[in-house]
């Protein structure tokens, strides 16, 4: 158990403050739902009623969605963009390691199946990042259009208007603004680590260069 936990660390602690803060969400998300349909005096929902409903599947699906656009654009874009002295880029004037063509590596009896199997699987498996988060991407998108058209539908009802569908709510301003409000902060984010890992350190982290290197020095 002690050897998992070492080994396992960084993904349990990231898990568990998402958990932290997926609850937190809920909890004043229910207290705010709850407040406005008590001003159109209907009934109060129940916490489990409330993590069931469109209105959590929206507020949650809205930020996954940035994230996974945030993190598959950077995959991609890392590829073959350039950040001299970031700890966050490849080298624009040597070789990468992460570059090297499997096919003509010498084979090795631990590598990943797909590696060893070649063919198909080997052309899905070296994109199979980009395309895991493109996906998830995706599907988070659909269910932000998904919730959030039915919780649109529930107000328009208490106006008398008429339920709206997934597909009129993506051509609303209403859609647009709550992904564009977060995806522009994923990529302002993204692109202050890039340019920040230029000049400054955090030792022992990965995602810094070593204290001592020059800031022109590129990747970590």
């Amino acid at each position: 158990m002690k050897s998992f936990l070492r080994n396992n660390g960084l993904s349990l602690v990231i898990f568990g403050l998402f958990a932290v803060c997926e609850i937190g969400l809920s909890a004043v998300g229910l207290h705010q739902h709850n407040a406005q349909r008590r001003e159109h005096d209907q009934p109060t929902l129940s916490y489990a009623a409330y993590v069931e409903s469109s209105a959590f599947l929206e507020a949650t699906m809205e930020n996954w969605e940035s994230e996974f656009l945030q993190m598959f654009a950077y995959v991609v874009l890392t590829v073959f963009l350039f950040q001299k002295g970031s700890a966050e880029s490849k080298s624009p004037d040597a070789p990468e390691a992460v570059d090297r063509n499997p096919r003509r590596a010498q084979p090795r009896p631990d590598a990943p199946w797909p590696v060893r199997r070649g063919g198909w699987a080997l052309r899905v498996y070296e994109h199979s990042l980009s395309l895991a988060l493109f996906l998830l991407f995706a599907a988070s998108l659909a269910l932000h259009a998904l919730g959030g058209a039915q919780e649109q539908s529930r107000l328009a009802l208490l106006h008398g208007s008429p339920p709206v569908s997934a597909w009129a709510y993506i051509a609303t301003s209403q859609f647009w603004f709550e992904s564009l409000q977060n995806w522009q902060s994923e990529f302002f984010s993204i692109g202050a680590m890039v340019v920040l890992s230029i000049f400054l350190r955090e030792r022992g982290s990965p995602e810094s260069k070593p204290v001592d290197a020059p800031h022109g020095q590129t990747g970590a």
